[in-house]
């Protein structure tokens, strides 16, 4: 699963990711100086990712820095290292101990390393699109074509989050599910959509995804879990699979279908965005079952003394991407119209994420 998705920008979209007469209730003014400490905070807690120390962290609170720096190699830079960890420290996550030699996770350090994946998203996914943020204002770049953000890092961000918010509450919400074939819209490598069907004895599932080089290493990721028999991975785009003689027979079987964080790119175009749930329903049409999420736009009413972690930097992002987004009542409103009757909404993870179980009437 990724947070975002690979999506052209829509030509005549605003670069707004708030609507410009925008009246929600004025946060806490962010500070000099935690806007400009938190900036090179995200880069520590990134860095620290990167270079596995965070993994470290997960088998044992004290990091032993000589030996850490010798596993690393013989290029590892035992300098540079031990500043990072000094930057850490300052920041209240790690505690240096004998002489710096040990660095000694804290409660807010545990913390972080739980969210990690929000840095790893934004620090590794798109720090040059925040970075040229002001030629993507002036017109002198574009996104997609002179400012990219880095797929991997935007990919392994999602799985970190995935791991940490949001999986049990999906396994919970599936078990109230009765599904005999599972289509995962948007799969990546499908191990979402593996690791579902192979807790349901009897069941089938289809991993589906527009790009060919996250469908060959979803094929690897079934067979290596064993599954070739009851998981299949397809490369397409989810809303003209149906049309594809060589998948039908596949889809029909399909009785429940499942997107995460994909939503928000198919609703991008403003010519087939009142239109797109109908589509869906067309392109599976034997599912009467539909487990979408979704991070949504902050409500104009929200009253919060602070901001969120992740909401700003995803609504700038798809601001810079030009891919607008929407509010909860505005997806609702969408369901509603293309048949879908919500039986069960539940926070996910994520602010202002949402995960509907919805019935086709």
């Amino acid at each position: 699963m990724t947070l975002l998705h690979t999506t052209p920008a829509v030509p005549g979209t605003s670069l707004a990711a708030l609507p410009a007469d925008w009246h929600g209730a004025a946060p806490t003014p962010i500070g000099v100086d935690q806007a400009f400490n938190g900036f090179v905070a995200a880069t520590v807690v990134h860095t620290l990712d990167r270079l596995g120390i965070w993994d470290r962290f997960t088998q044992n609170p004290c990091l032993d820095v000589p030996a850490f720096v010798r596993a690393v190699g013989p290029a590892a830079r035992e300098r540079v290292v031990r500043e990072v960890l000094r930057a850490a420290a300052a920041c209240g996550w790690l505690r240096l101990e004998d002489g710096g030699d040990a660095a000694v996770l804290t409660d807010a350090g545990r913390e972080t390393l739980r969210m990690r994946g929000y840095f790893t998203w934004a620090v590794g996914g798109y720090s040059d699109v925040f970075s040229r943020a002001f030629q993507l204002a002036s017109g002198e770049a574009s996104f997609g074509t002179d400012v990219l953000r880095d797929e991997a890092m935007v990919a392994l961000g999602s799985g970190q989050n995935d791991r940490n918010f949001m999986a049990g509450t999906l396994d919970q919400v599936l078990a109230g599910v009765d599904f005999g074939t599972l289509a995962d819209l948007g799969s990546g490598m499908s191990a979402r959509v593996s690791r579902v069907v192979a807790d349901r004895p009897g069941t089938r599932g289809l991993g589906l995804d527009i790009s060919g080089p996250a469908t060959e290493l979803a094929r690897r990721t079934i067979a290596e879990a064993g599954l070739e028999d009851r998981v299949r991975a397809i490369q397409a785009d989810v809303l003209d699979v149906c049309h594809r003689e060589a998948h039908r027979e596949a889809i029909a079987e399909v009785d429940t279908v499942m997107s995460f964080f994909l939503l928000h790119d198919l609703l991008a175009d403003p010519v087939t965005r009142p239109h797109l749930f109908t589509r869906l329903r067309e392109a599976f049409p034997a599912a009467r079952t539909f487990v979408l999420a979704d991070t949504m736009l902050r409500p104009d009413a929200e009253n919060s003394a602070t901001l969120p972690v992740f909401s700003l930097g995803y609504e700038l992002a798809h601001a810079l991407m030009g891919v607008p987004l929407h509010t909860k009542e505005t997806y609702e409103e969408l369901f509603a119209a293309a048949g879908l009757h919500p039986v069960r909404t539940v926070p996910f993870g994520t602010p202002h994420s949402w995960l509907y179980v919805l019935e086709a009437r």
